[in-house]
């Protein structure tokens, strides 16, 4: 095995936004409380610890064990769920949907990620004790985004209609999914593996919280992953007085909008993830999941017949808090206000609305988590590599664009020159002139230089790029090669960990896979992991 690391900003696939907060620019500092270096978690520490009541952690532990009664539990877990009553232990976190069979290889990544830094806190923390923490997005009602996983290239998707929290839905029509799965892997190799993890988390078990709860146990519970369903009444009466708050006065969104407003200001290339809403709650029931809204007075939940005054609202808030629940602004508070977090991994996106959230969570008087950017990384075989090598490239190339890449590789092996960029500055120095002497004559002609210097710069570009095609017709194997390769790197010219499930490099590599993983991912990596393996 090998291990090669390229920065971020230089793969093309993170925003703007994202490469700056990983470089700590001044600009983003008002927008995040720490940023996770080691040694800013001393401090962290002790914040959360004066700041998180002890009822929390009582409500917290036993809601845990609550959810756990039926599962088959690790000692690590175990050990971990009763660590967090003491008020010296914390957790990190990270959160996911509850994808089919884990949806995007990423998922892994996540929660590899967040192990690891929990070993690392408590290795440098010894007087304190850190558990790593998956939470279930078990209240999501986005069916579509979760339906489905990409296994050699073909979708195995979950068709039925759906409504409501996914995490509440029943494994209806899943033994027809598990026969597409069977029949797409065949009957070799590490195949049965698959399908017994497969059957015993879908089909054994009652709701999709239930079969994700066991899928995740199953592949990281010696590490001693504690898995939180926030679909709980207990739960929920934590989340009470700040759902007030929101509903009543509307503080999130005063906050947030200002912090967008901020955010834009600090720069025009950052993209705004969220935006916050009036009300930023949904009622939720069975088969029932739909936003609060204040109409005429009441309060109403859109799409349904269901009204409620202010006085009815918060008794059924304070009776039934479980009926309310979070959307994306309001989520990552309640995570915090159950959670004695220190620190929230997630992806590109996920980091970016959190980034909106620091001023709502000062004024509500809850500890802003450390954010840290996921472990990202492409997995490839010694085979592939040698193929790259051979063709004088890096793998680091193939992270550019499919028709930069080409272009590249024609120019790099072609006997002529196909960089007119010489040619161009000649011509750009000639119509120089011509501009200083328009300038001394009439300058009613600069307009007509111009535009000819236009034309003619575009003659070139037309010029470079038909030698360019013709080149690539003459090496079409090569370049047949080479897009064949990138292909199967980055699937749909994406990254790999976007679009590949686990199933499929499982296939390769066993149950190798994930502690290679958590042997190889730094969580206090800056770099994209490009992973060599047989």
């Amino acid at each position: 095995m090998e291990v090669e690391c390229i920065p971020f900003k230089e793969t093309g696939y993170f925003s703007q936004l994202i490469c700056d907060y990983l470089e700590q620019k001044k600009a983003l500092a008002p927008f995040y409380h720490r940023y996770p270096l080691a040694e800013n978690f001393d401090d962290q520490i002790q914040e959360k610890m004066a700041n998180f009541p002890k009822e929390n952690r009582t409500m917290l532990v036993a809601a845990l064990k609550r959810q756990y009664r039926d599962v088959a539990t690790s000692k690590a877990t175990r050990k971990n769920i009763e660590s967090l009553q003491d008020g010296t232990s914390f957790t990190v976190t990270t959160g996911h949907q509850l994808n089919l069979f884990t949806g995007p290889l990423y998922f892994l990544y996540k929660i590899v990620s967040t192990i690891n830094l929990a070993k690392k806190l408590n290795k440098e923390h010894p007087n304190n004790h850190v558990v790593p923490v998956y939470w279930m997005a078990t209240e999501d009602h986005d069916f579509e985004e979760i339906n489905y996983f990409n296994l050699h290239g073909k979708k195995v998707l979950w068709n039925r209609k759906a409504s409501g929290a996914v995490g509440r839905l029943s494994i209806e029509g899943l033994e027809d999914v598990f026969d597409v799965f069977a029949a797409e892997l065949g009957n070799l190799g590490l195949t049965e593996d698959l399908k017994t993890l497969f059957q015993k988390a879908y089909l054994e078990h009652g709701t999709l919280t239930q079969a994700t709860r066991y899928l995740a146990n199953a592949l990281f519970g010696e590490e001693g992953l504690v898995i939180v369903d926030g679909d709980d009444k207990e739960l929920k009466k934590l989340l009470v007085p700040y759902a007030k708050t929101d509903i009543l006065e509307h503080v999130p969104y005063q906050k947030i909008n200002k912090t967008i407003e901020a955010l834009q200001e600090a720069s025009p290339d950052y993209t705004i993830q969220v935006n916050p809403r009036e009300i930023n709650y949904f009622y939720l029931k069975d088969g029932l999941r739909e936003r609060i809204i204040l109409k005429k007075g009441k309060y109403h939940v859109i799409n349904t017949h269901l009204d409620f005054t202010k006085e009815e609202l918060l008794a059924e808030l304070e009776e039934n808090p479980e009926r309310f629940s979070p959307n994306v602004v309001a989520r990552p508070l309640y995570q915090e206000v159950i959670l004695p977090n220190l620190c929230y991994i997630g992806g590109g996106g996920e980091l970016a609305y959190w980034l909106e959230l620091k001023s709502y969570f000062d004024e509500v008087g809850v500890t802003f988590p450390m954010l840290m950017l996921r472990n990202s990384a492409l997995l490839i075989t010694e085979k592939q590599s040698e193929k790259v090598e051979k063709m004088g490239l890096k793998v680091s190339h193939l992270f550019m664009k499919q028709h930069s890449l080409i272009n590249k590789k024609i120019r790099d092996i072609s006997n002529i020159d196909i960089d007119f960029s010489p040619q161009k500055k000649l011509l750009e120095e000639q119509f120089q002139h011509m501009y200083e002497l328009a300038e001394k004559t009439d300058k009613s002609f600069l307009g007509a230089v111009k535009a000819q210097e236009v034309k003619q710069k575009k003659g070139l570009d037309n010029l470079e790029k038909r030698l360019l095609r013709a080149q690539k017709r003459k090496l079409k194997d090569h370049v047949v090669r080479l897009t064949e390769l990138q292909n199967e790197l980055f699937p749909n010219q994406s990254l790999q960990e976007r679009q590949l499930n686990f199933s499929e490099m499982y296939l390769h590599m066993g149950e190798g896979l994930i502690p290679l993983l958590l042997d190889t991912l730094d969580p206090f990596s800056k770099d994209f992991t490009i992973i060599r393996h047989e």
